[in-house]
């Protein structure tokens, strides 16, 4: 006899900083897999033209606004959601962007406003869905985290201390759930080409990369790629009923040694900064 309940065929799933990225990526790879998805993000012209690639290939997608450091806007996206999906099974927390900056430059202000969206406005997500998530007995939250919280790297350091309040907040969620039949999990991204740090100019992002190599962050120049990511967390959420992914670091893999130089180069211009 199975222990526990086989996973429902439709899983509803809310979807947060769909609008680009590691959101984007990963609406698609689960629409693609057979989730209907509610996408939230403060771009909705973005949002809008993703939900029609989606439904174009086959997919069910919604899209309404949402800012994680907003409340109202939370309430107001869970409902819709549920109105248009049915009860939320699965949560991907993506939200956020990196300003970089070394600490002892950047504000405070520009401190906090990292820990209101990687943290606060992820405690904000999985609070509005988690009480109906244990009544049911079921559901999945996934949290994108960094490997910036696990080994800080220089001009990120804001970044890096929300996503490792991040990762605390993650552990505690583990304890306070074990036996309710709901699964929290975070998933550590490494160096990923998505839009974050596009609004960089070169000036600043070489000083950057060359503190990273200084501090052994950037030993090769490839770098993840936003599918890589979703890819990894369709996993923990296709995962059976039994067995819980509790933590997941994703690394890109170093070039081979005899690849041709140019081929090893990673050009920022083209496709932004790793987040």
């Amino acid at each position: 006899m199975a222990r526990f309940d086989p996973l429902p065929a439709r899983r509803p799933a809310i979807v947060s900083g769909a609008s680009s990225g590691i959101g984007a990526a990963t609406a698609t790879a689960l629409a693609e897999r057979g989730f209907p998805v509610a996408l939230g993000a403060r771009r909705t012209e973005k949002l809008a033209e993703l939900v029609d690639t989606i439904r174009a290939e086959g997919g069910e997608a919604v899209a309404f606004p949402l800012d994680v450091t907003d409340a109202d806007s939370v309430k107001n996206f869970v409902a819709q959601t549920i109105e248009a999906l049915g009860e939320v099974e699965l949560l991907v927390s993506c939200a956020g962007d990196m300003v970089p900056g070394k600490l002892h430059e950047i504000s405070t202000e520009a401190f906090l406003d990292q820990v209101r969206v990687h943290l606060v406005g992820a405690n904000r997500l999985a609070t509005a869905v988690l009480p109906d998530m244990v009544a049911r007995q079921r559901g999945d939250v996934i949290f994108i985290g960094s490997d910036t919280a696990l080994v800080p790297r220089p001009h990120m350091g804001a970044y890096g201390a929300a996503k490792a309040g991040l990762v605390s907040m993650v552990k505690t969620m583990q304890m306070e759930l074990e036996g309710t039949g709901v699964r929290a999990s975070i998933v550590h991204p490494g160096p990923t080409l998505t839009e974050m740090g596009w609004q960089l100019s070169a000036e600043q992002v070489g000083p950057m990369l060359e503190d990273w190599a200084k501090w052994g962050q950037a030993r090769h120049s490839y770098f993840l790629r936003a599918s890589d990511i979703a890819r990894a967390v369709a996993f923990v959420a296709e995962t059976p009923r039994g067995t819980n992914i509790v933590t997941m670091e994703v690394q890109p893999e170093a070039p081979l040694g005899d690849a041709p130089k140019e081929r090893q180069e990673l050009r920022l211009g083209e496709e932004g900064m790793p987040a």
